[in-house]
């Protein structure tokens, strides 16, 4: 897996994580126990810091950035579903980031919400906890995410990096 000092930047991933060979890590980046960073991911940490929670998984294909004014957080337990697109944004503990969604400067996910596939969360937009946001520009569906679904995915994605760490491997 290809892991990139920057600089003085170095990432600093927890034993117990698991990150694909095919995965890129770059610069500052935290990464805690247990989380999964999965194929062709891209996390450059090159302009802020990236920090990974605990027992997250961030999916294949997903780019993670920051910009100087505003480093990119994901919480513990939190699920980022493929080729979703993180800049500079906070998804605090709990919140999913679902397939093809993009989350922008400044935008906050609050705990227990759900960005829907493909939505397009915009700069300093809010989603509160336990919300749903849906669209291009998103829409905030007070109330409707299913916060029990993100516990049993970011629960079976630990079991998930934890096999992968030990039975994967390259025939070619």
């Amino acid at each position: 897996m290809p892991i990139y000092a920057l600089g003085d930047k170095s990432p600093v991933i927890h034993e117990s994580a698991f990150v694909h060979p095919d995965a890129v890590v770059i610069g500052a980046v935290t990464i805690g126990a247990d989380s999964s960073i999965w194929a062709c991911t891209v996390l450059r940490g090159d302009e802020g810091e990236i920090v990974i929670g605990e027992r997250t998984s961030i999916q294949d294909g997903t780019i993670v950035h920051t910009t100087p004014y505003a480093h990119t957080t994901v919480g513990n337990d939190c699920v980022v579903g493929h080729a979703v697109h993180l800049e500079g944004c906070i998804l605090e503990d709990g919140s999913q980031a679902s397939s093809g969604c993009v989350i922008l400067h400044r935008a906050v996910v609050g705990s227990g919400a759900i960005v829907a596939a493909n939505a397009v969360v915009l700069n300093d937009a809010v989603v509160p906890p336990g919300a749903l946001a849906v669209g291009a520009p998103a829409v905030i569906k007070e109330g409707r995410a299913r916060a029990q679904d993100i516990v049993y995915a970011a629960q079976a994605y630990v079991q998930k990096g934890r096999h992968f760490a030990q039975h994967l491997r390259r025939i070619d």
